[in-house]
C-alpha cells in the first residue's frame, strides 16, 4: 500500500489561491450575514483549510447600511463599550450606531464570529464595506454570490 496517497495537506500562504466575493446586504438579517461571512473569511468553504492560515475569500459587502434586524432589536439590543477611564462606559442601540456610521454594525457582527488572536486581526482587514451598490474593486473580477449558495 502506497502511504503517500494518504499524507495530510496542509495550506500555506503560497498556496492558498484568494478570490474575491461580492455579497449584497439588502434586506439581509444581521447575523445570518455576519455567520456567512465569517466563514467565508476564514476560508471553511475551501477543500484546503487550515485553522491556523489565512486561507479565506476577500469579501466586499455592499448595500451594509440596509441589513435589517429581526423584533425588537433595532431599538432594544444595548452595544456596550469602555473608553478605558474612570465612568467612561457607553452605551448605544444598532439604530444610533447606524445614524453614525452606516456601516460598523456590520463589521462588528463579523468581528465577534472571527477568532480574538493575530489571526482574527488579519482576517477582518479581507473584509470591504459600502454603503451603495458601488464599489472601487471591479479591477478584481469579484464573483457575485447569494447568502444561500454558501
Amino acid at each position: 500500500m502506497n502511504t503517500q496517497s494518504y499524507k495530510t495537506v496542509f495550506a500555506n500562504p503560497n498556496t492558498v489561491t484568494k478570490g474575491w466575493v461580492v455579497i449584497d446586504a439588502t434586506d439581509c438579517v444581521l447575523g445570518r450575514l455576519a455567520s456567512r461571512v465569517a466563514l467565508i473569511l476564514r476560508g471553511k468553504d475551501k477543500p484546503y483549510y487550515t485553522p491556523n492560515q489565512d486561507c479565506g475569500d476577500n469579501v466586499i459587502i455592499i448595500n451594509a447600511d440596509k441589513v435589517k434586524l429581526t423584533g425588537k432589536k433595532m431599538t432594544d439590543r444595548i452595544y456596550t463599550r469602555y473608553t478605558g477611564f474612570p465612568g467612561g462606559q457607553r452605551f448605544s442601540t444598532p439604530k444610533e450606531i447606524l445614524a453614525k456610521k452606516p456601516t460598523e454594525l456590520v463589521r462588528m457582527s463579523v468581528k465577534g464570529m472571527l477568532p480574538r488572536t493575530r489571526l482574527g486581526e488579519k482576517l477582518i482587514k479581507n473584509l470591504y464595506l459600502y454603503q451603495g451598490s458601488e464599489h472601487p474593486h471591479q479591477a478584481q473580477n469579484p464573483k457575485t454570490i447569494k447568502l444561500n449558495e454558501i
